[in-house]
This record gives C-alpha cells, sequence and structure tokens, in this order.
C-alpha cells in the first residue's frame, strides 16, 4: 500500500465575492509534479443579478488548466477565437503553449437567475519540450464525459482523460494524466493500484473518505508517498473526490503570475510577448 506523507488542508482564500479555498500551492505544499495549483470555488449559492465568475481577461503561458463544473456554468473565451458555456456536469481543458489570453466568466443567463455554483480549477504543467506549443481549447458537458461504476455500484466515476480498463477519458491530453472525478454513495468502496514511478492527485471536494485507513474529510489534499501501488478508499457518508496520476516531469519549475516556466529568463520573455501583443488579439 501507498503511505501517505502529509495531509494538507485547503486555505480560504476569497476572491471578490466567490467562496475558494486554495490546498495547491499552500505554506506546506509548493506542487505535486506535474499539478501545479488547485482552486475550489463554491460551494455557495448565488442571488439573481449577480457579478458571477470574477475572471476576466487575461494571459497564460506554458501549463495547461482543466475545470471541473459540478453546479452553476462557466462562460470560456479566448484570443484563439475558442467560445463555450459548460454547464453542471462538464469540464473544459485549455492548453496555453505559447501564450493566449481568456476569459472566464458566468453566462448571462446565470448572472440574471443566480444559483448554487462549484467549481475546481487544475493547473497541470507541461514539459519543456511542449511550452511553446500551439494553444487549444475543448469544452464538453456532462454527457460526453464517459461515466461508469465499478463493481461496488455506490463508486461512480466521471473520467476525464487518461483509460481506467477497458474505459477512455473523454479529453486527450499533451501528456499522459489521468484525472476522473468520482462520487462515492455512503459505504462506496474502491481498491486502485498505481504504479509508483506515478504521483498521485487526492483531493476531497466533499464528505469524509478513509484512505488505506486514514480518514480524511473534505477540503483535504492527501500527499502520498511513492512507495507502494495500492490505495484502498472507503466513504463513510455521500462523498466526491478529484483523482489523478501522472509521471512527474522533474524539470525546473519558475512560476510567476499566469506563466509556468523552466527559468527566469523565460517568465521575462514571457511578459515582453504579452506586452508585444504576441498571445493574439483580445476581441470583445
Amino acid at each position: 500500500m501507498r503511505t501517505i506523507k502529509k495531509i494538507h488542508k485547503a486555505e480560504y482564500s476569497p476572491i471578490a465575492d466567490l467562496i475558494t479555498y486554495s490546498p495547491l500551492p499552500s505554506r506546506s505544499l509548493q506542487m505535486i509534479d506535474p499539478f501545479l495549483f488547485l482552486n475550489h470555488h463554491g460551494h455557495q449559492v448565488y442571488k439573481s443579478n449577480n457579478n458571477g465568475l470574477p475572471f476576466g481577461p487575461h494571459p497564460h503561458r506554458g501549463m495547461e488548466t482543466m475545470t471541473f463544473i459540478l453546479e452553476g456554468d462557466i462562460m470560456h473565451k479566448d484570443s484563439g477565437g475558442h467560445e463555450s458555456v459548460i454547464t453542471a456536469g462538464g469540464a473544459q481543458y485549455m492548453t496555453a503553449g505559447r501564450g493566449l489570453i481568456h476569459a472566464e466568466v458566468s453566462s448571462s443567463e446565470f448572472k440574471a437567475k443566480g444559483g448554487p455554483l462549484e467549481i475546481l480549477q487544475l493547473w497541470m504543467n507541461l514539459p519543456a519540450k511542449h511550452k511553446m506549443m500551439e494553444p487549444a481549447y475543448k469544452g464538453l458537458q456532462k454527457e460526453d464525459i464517459p461515466s461508469f461504476s465499478l463493481e461496488d455500484e455506490n463508486v461512480t466515476f466521471n473520467l476525464i482523460s487518461g483509460t481506467w480498463g477497458e474505459h477512455k477519458g473523454a479529453f486527450d491530453t499533451v501528456t499522459d494524466i489521468l484525472l476522473s472525478t468520482i462520487y462515492f454513495q455512503a459505504g462506496g468502496e474502491m481498491k486502485v493500484s498505481v504504479p509508483a514511478d506515478r504521483n498521485i492527485f487526492f483531493y476531497i471536494i466533499k464528505g469524509s473518505l478513509t484512505v488505506n485507513g486514514q480518514e480524511v474529510p473534505f477540503r483535504n489534499l492527501v500527499e502520498f508517498n511513492n512507495d507502494g501501488e495500492e490505495l484502498q478508499v472507503k466513504a463513510s457518508e455521500e462523498s466526491i473526490l478529484l483523482f489523478g496520476h501522472a509521471v512527474p516531469f522533474n524539470e525546473p519549475v519558475v512560476a510567476q503570475g499566469p506563466f509556468v516556466m523552466n527559468s527566469e529568463a523565460e517568465i521575462r520573455q514571457a511578459y515582453q510577448d504579452y506586452q508585444q501583443g504576441k498571445f493574439g488579439q483580445w476581441k470583445h
């Protein structure tokens, strides 16, 4: 069995009127290579005539995002011409590559009517050889994401990327990353084997899970050692888990604001390129 290195509680860090918890990076953990950053927005209920999500136009380079919409919606627009509104149960995958400008806000319908909102965004690093690749975006609704149960029908997977047995994830990622949201009913159990050379991402969105004998409540990120393969997970109550794993890149990481590169010089170049309009033009 894999042993637990440390459990990291998400830090409360609201953004305007948006409830936000951030388990990564934190004062106790910088990254789980190649997973860089996670923001957990909500759960909260917006009133009618609200301002919605506050993420107006901003640039990125050198990394990727996967956004999970549990409740509410998110409207994406970027300088590559991509636009979409993804609703509850859907996900969106963006590769910033050499650079783009994007906005992530709420739809006009959500801002008018309000309602519940819970959204998570995970940043994933790109290896040096892919840092300057062409940007890309894809958004999928709930019905486009493979969903299946294990032998224990109290455990349901929404497979976002990678493969699980004969099941293939909804998104083809640049690097070999498995990502899934896993829904447990009370009493649900799963066993999973992850090769020891892969880093595990294990964040409890809702409820409480016992993993390899240790109980972990929601809004906690479990950091594992790379000393075993098997995880045994049990749910004492209805719970949701964001689960992933990947081979670490083991490359230098220099992150500043929205840019994630391998050196300070590359960060300076990113700011210069952005100021010179090389990330594309933002069209309102």
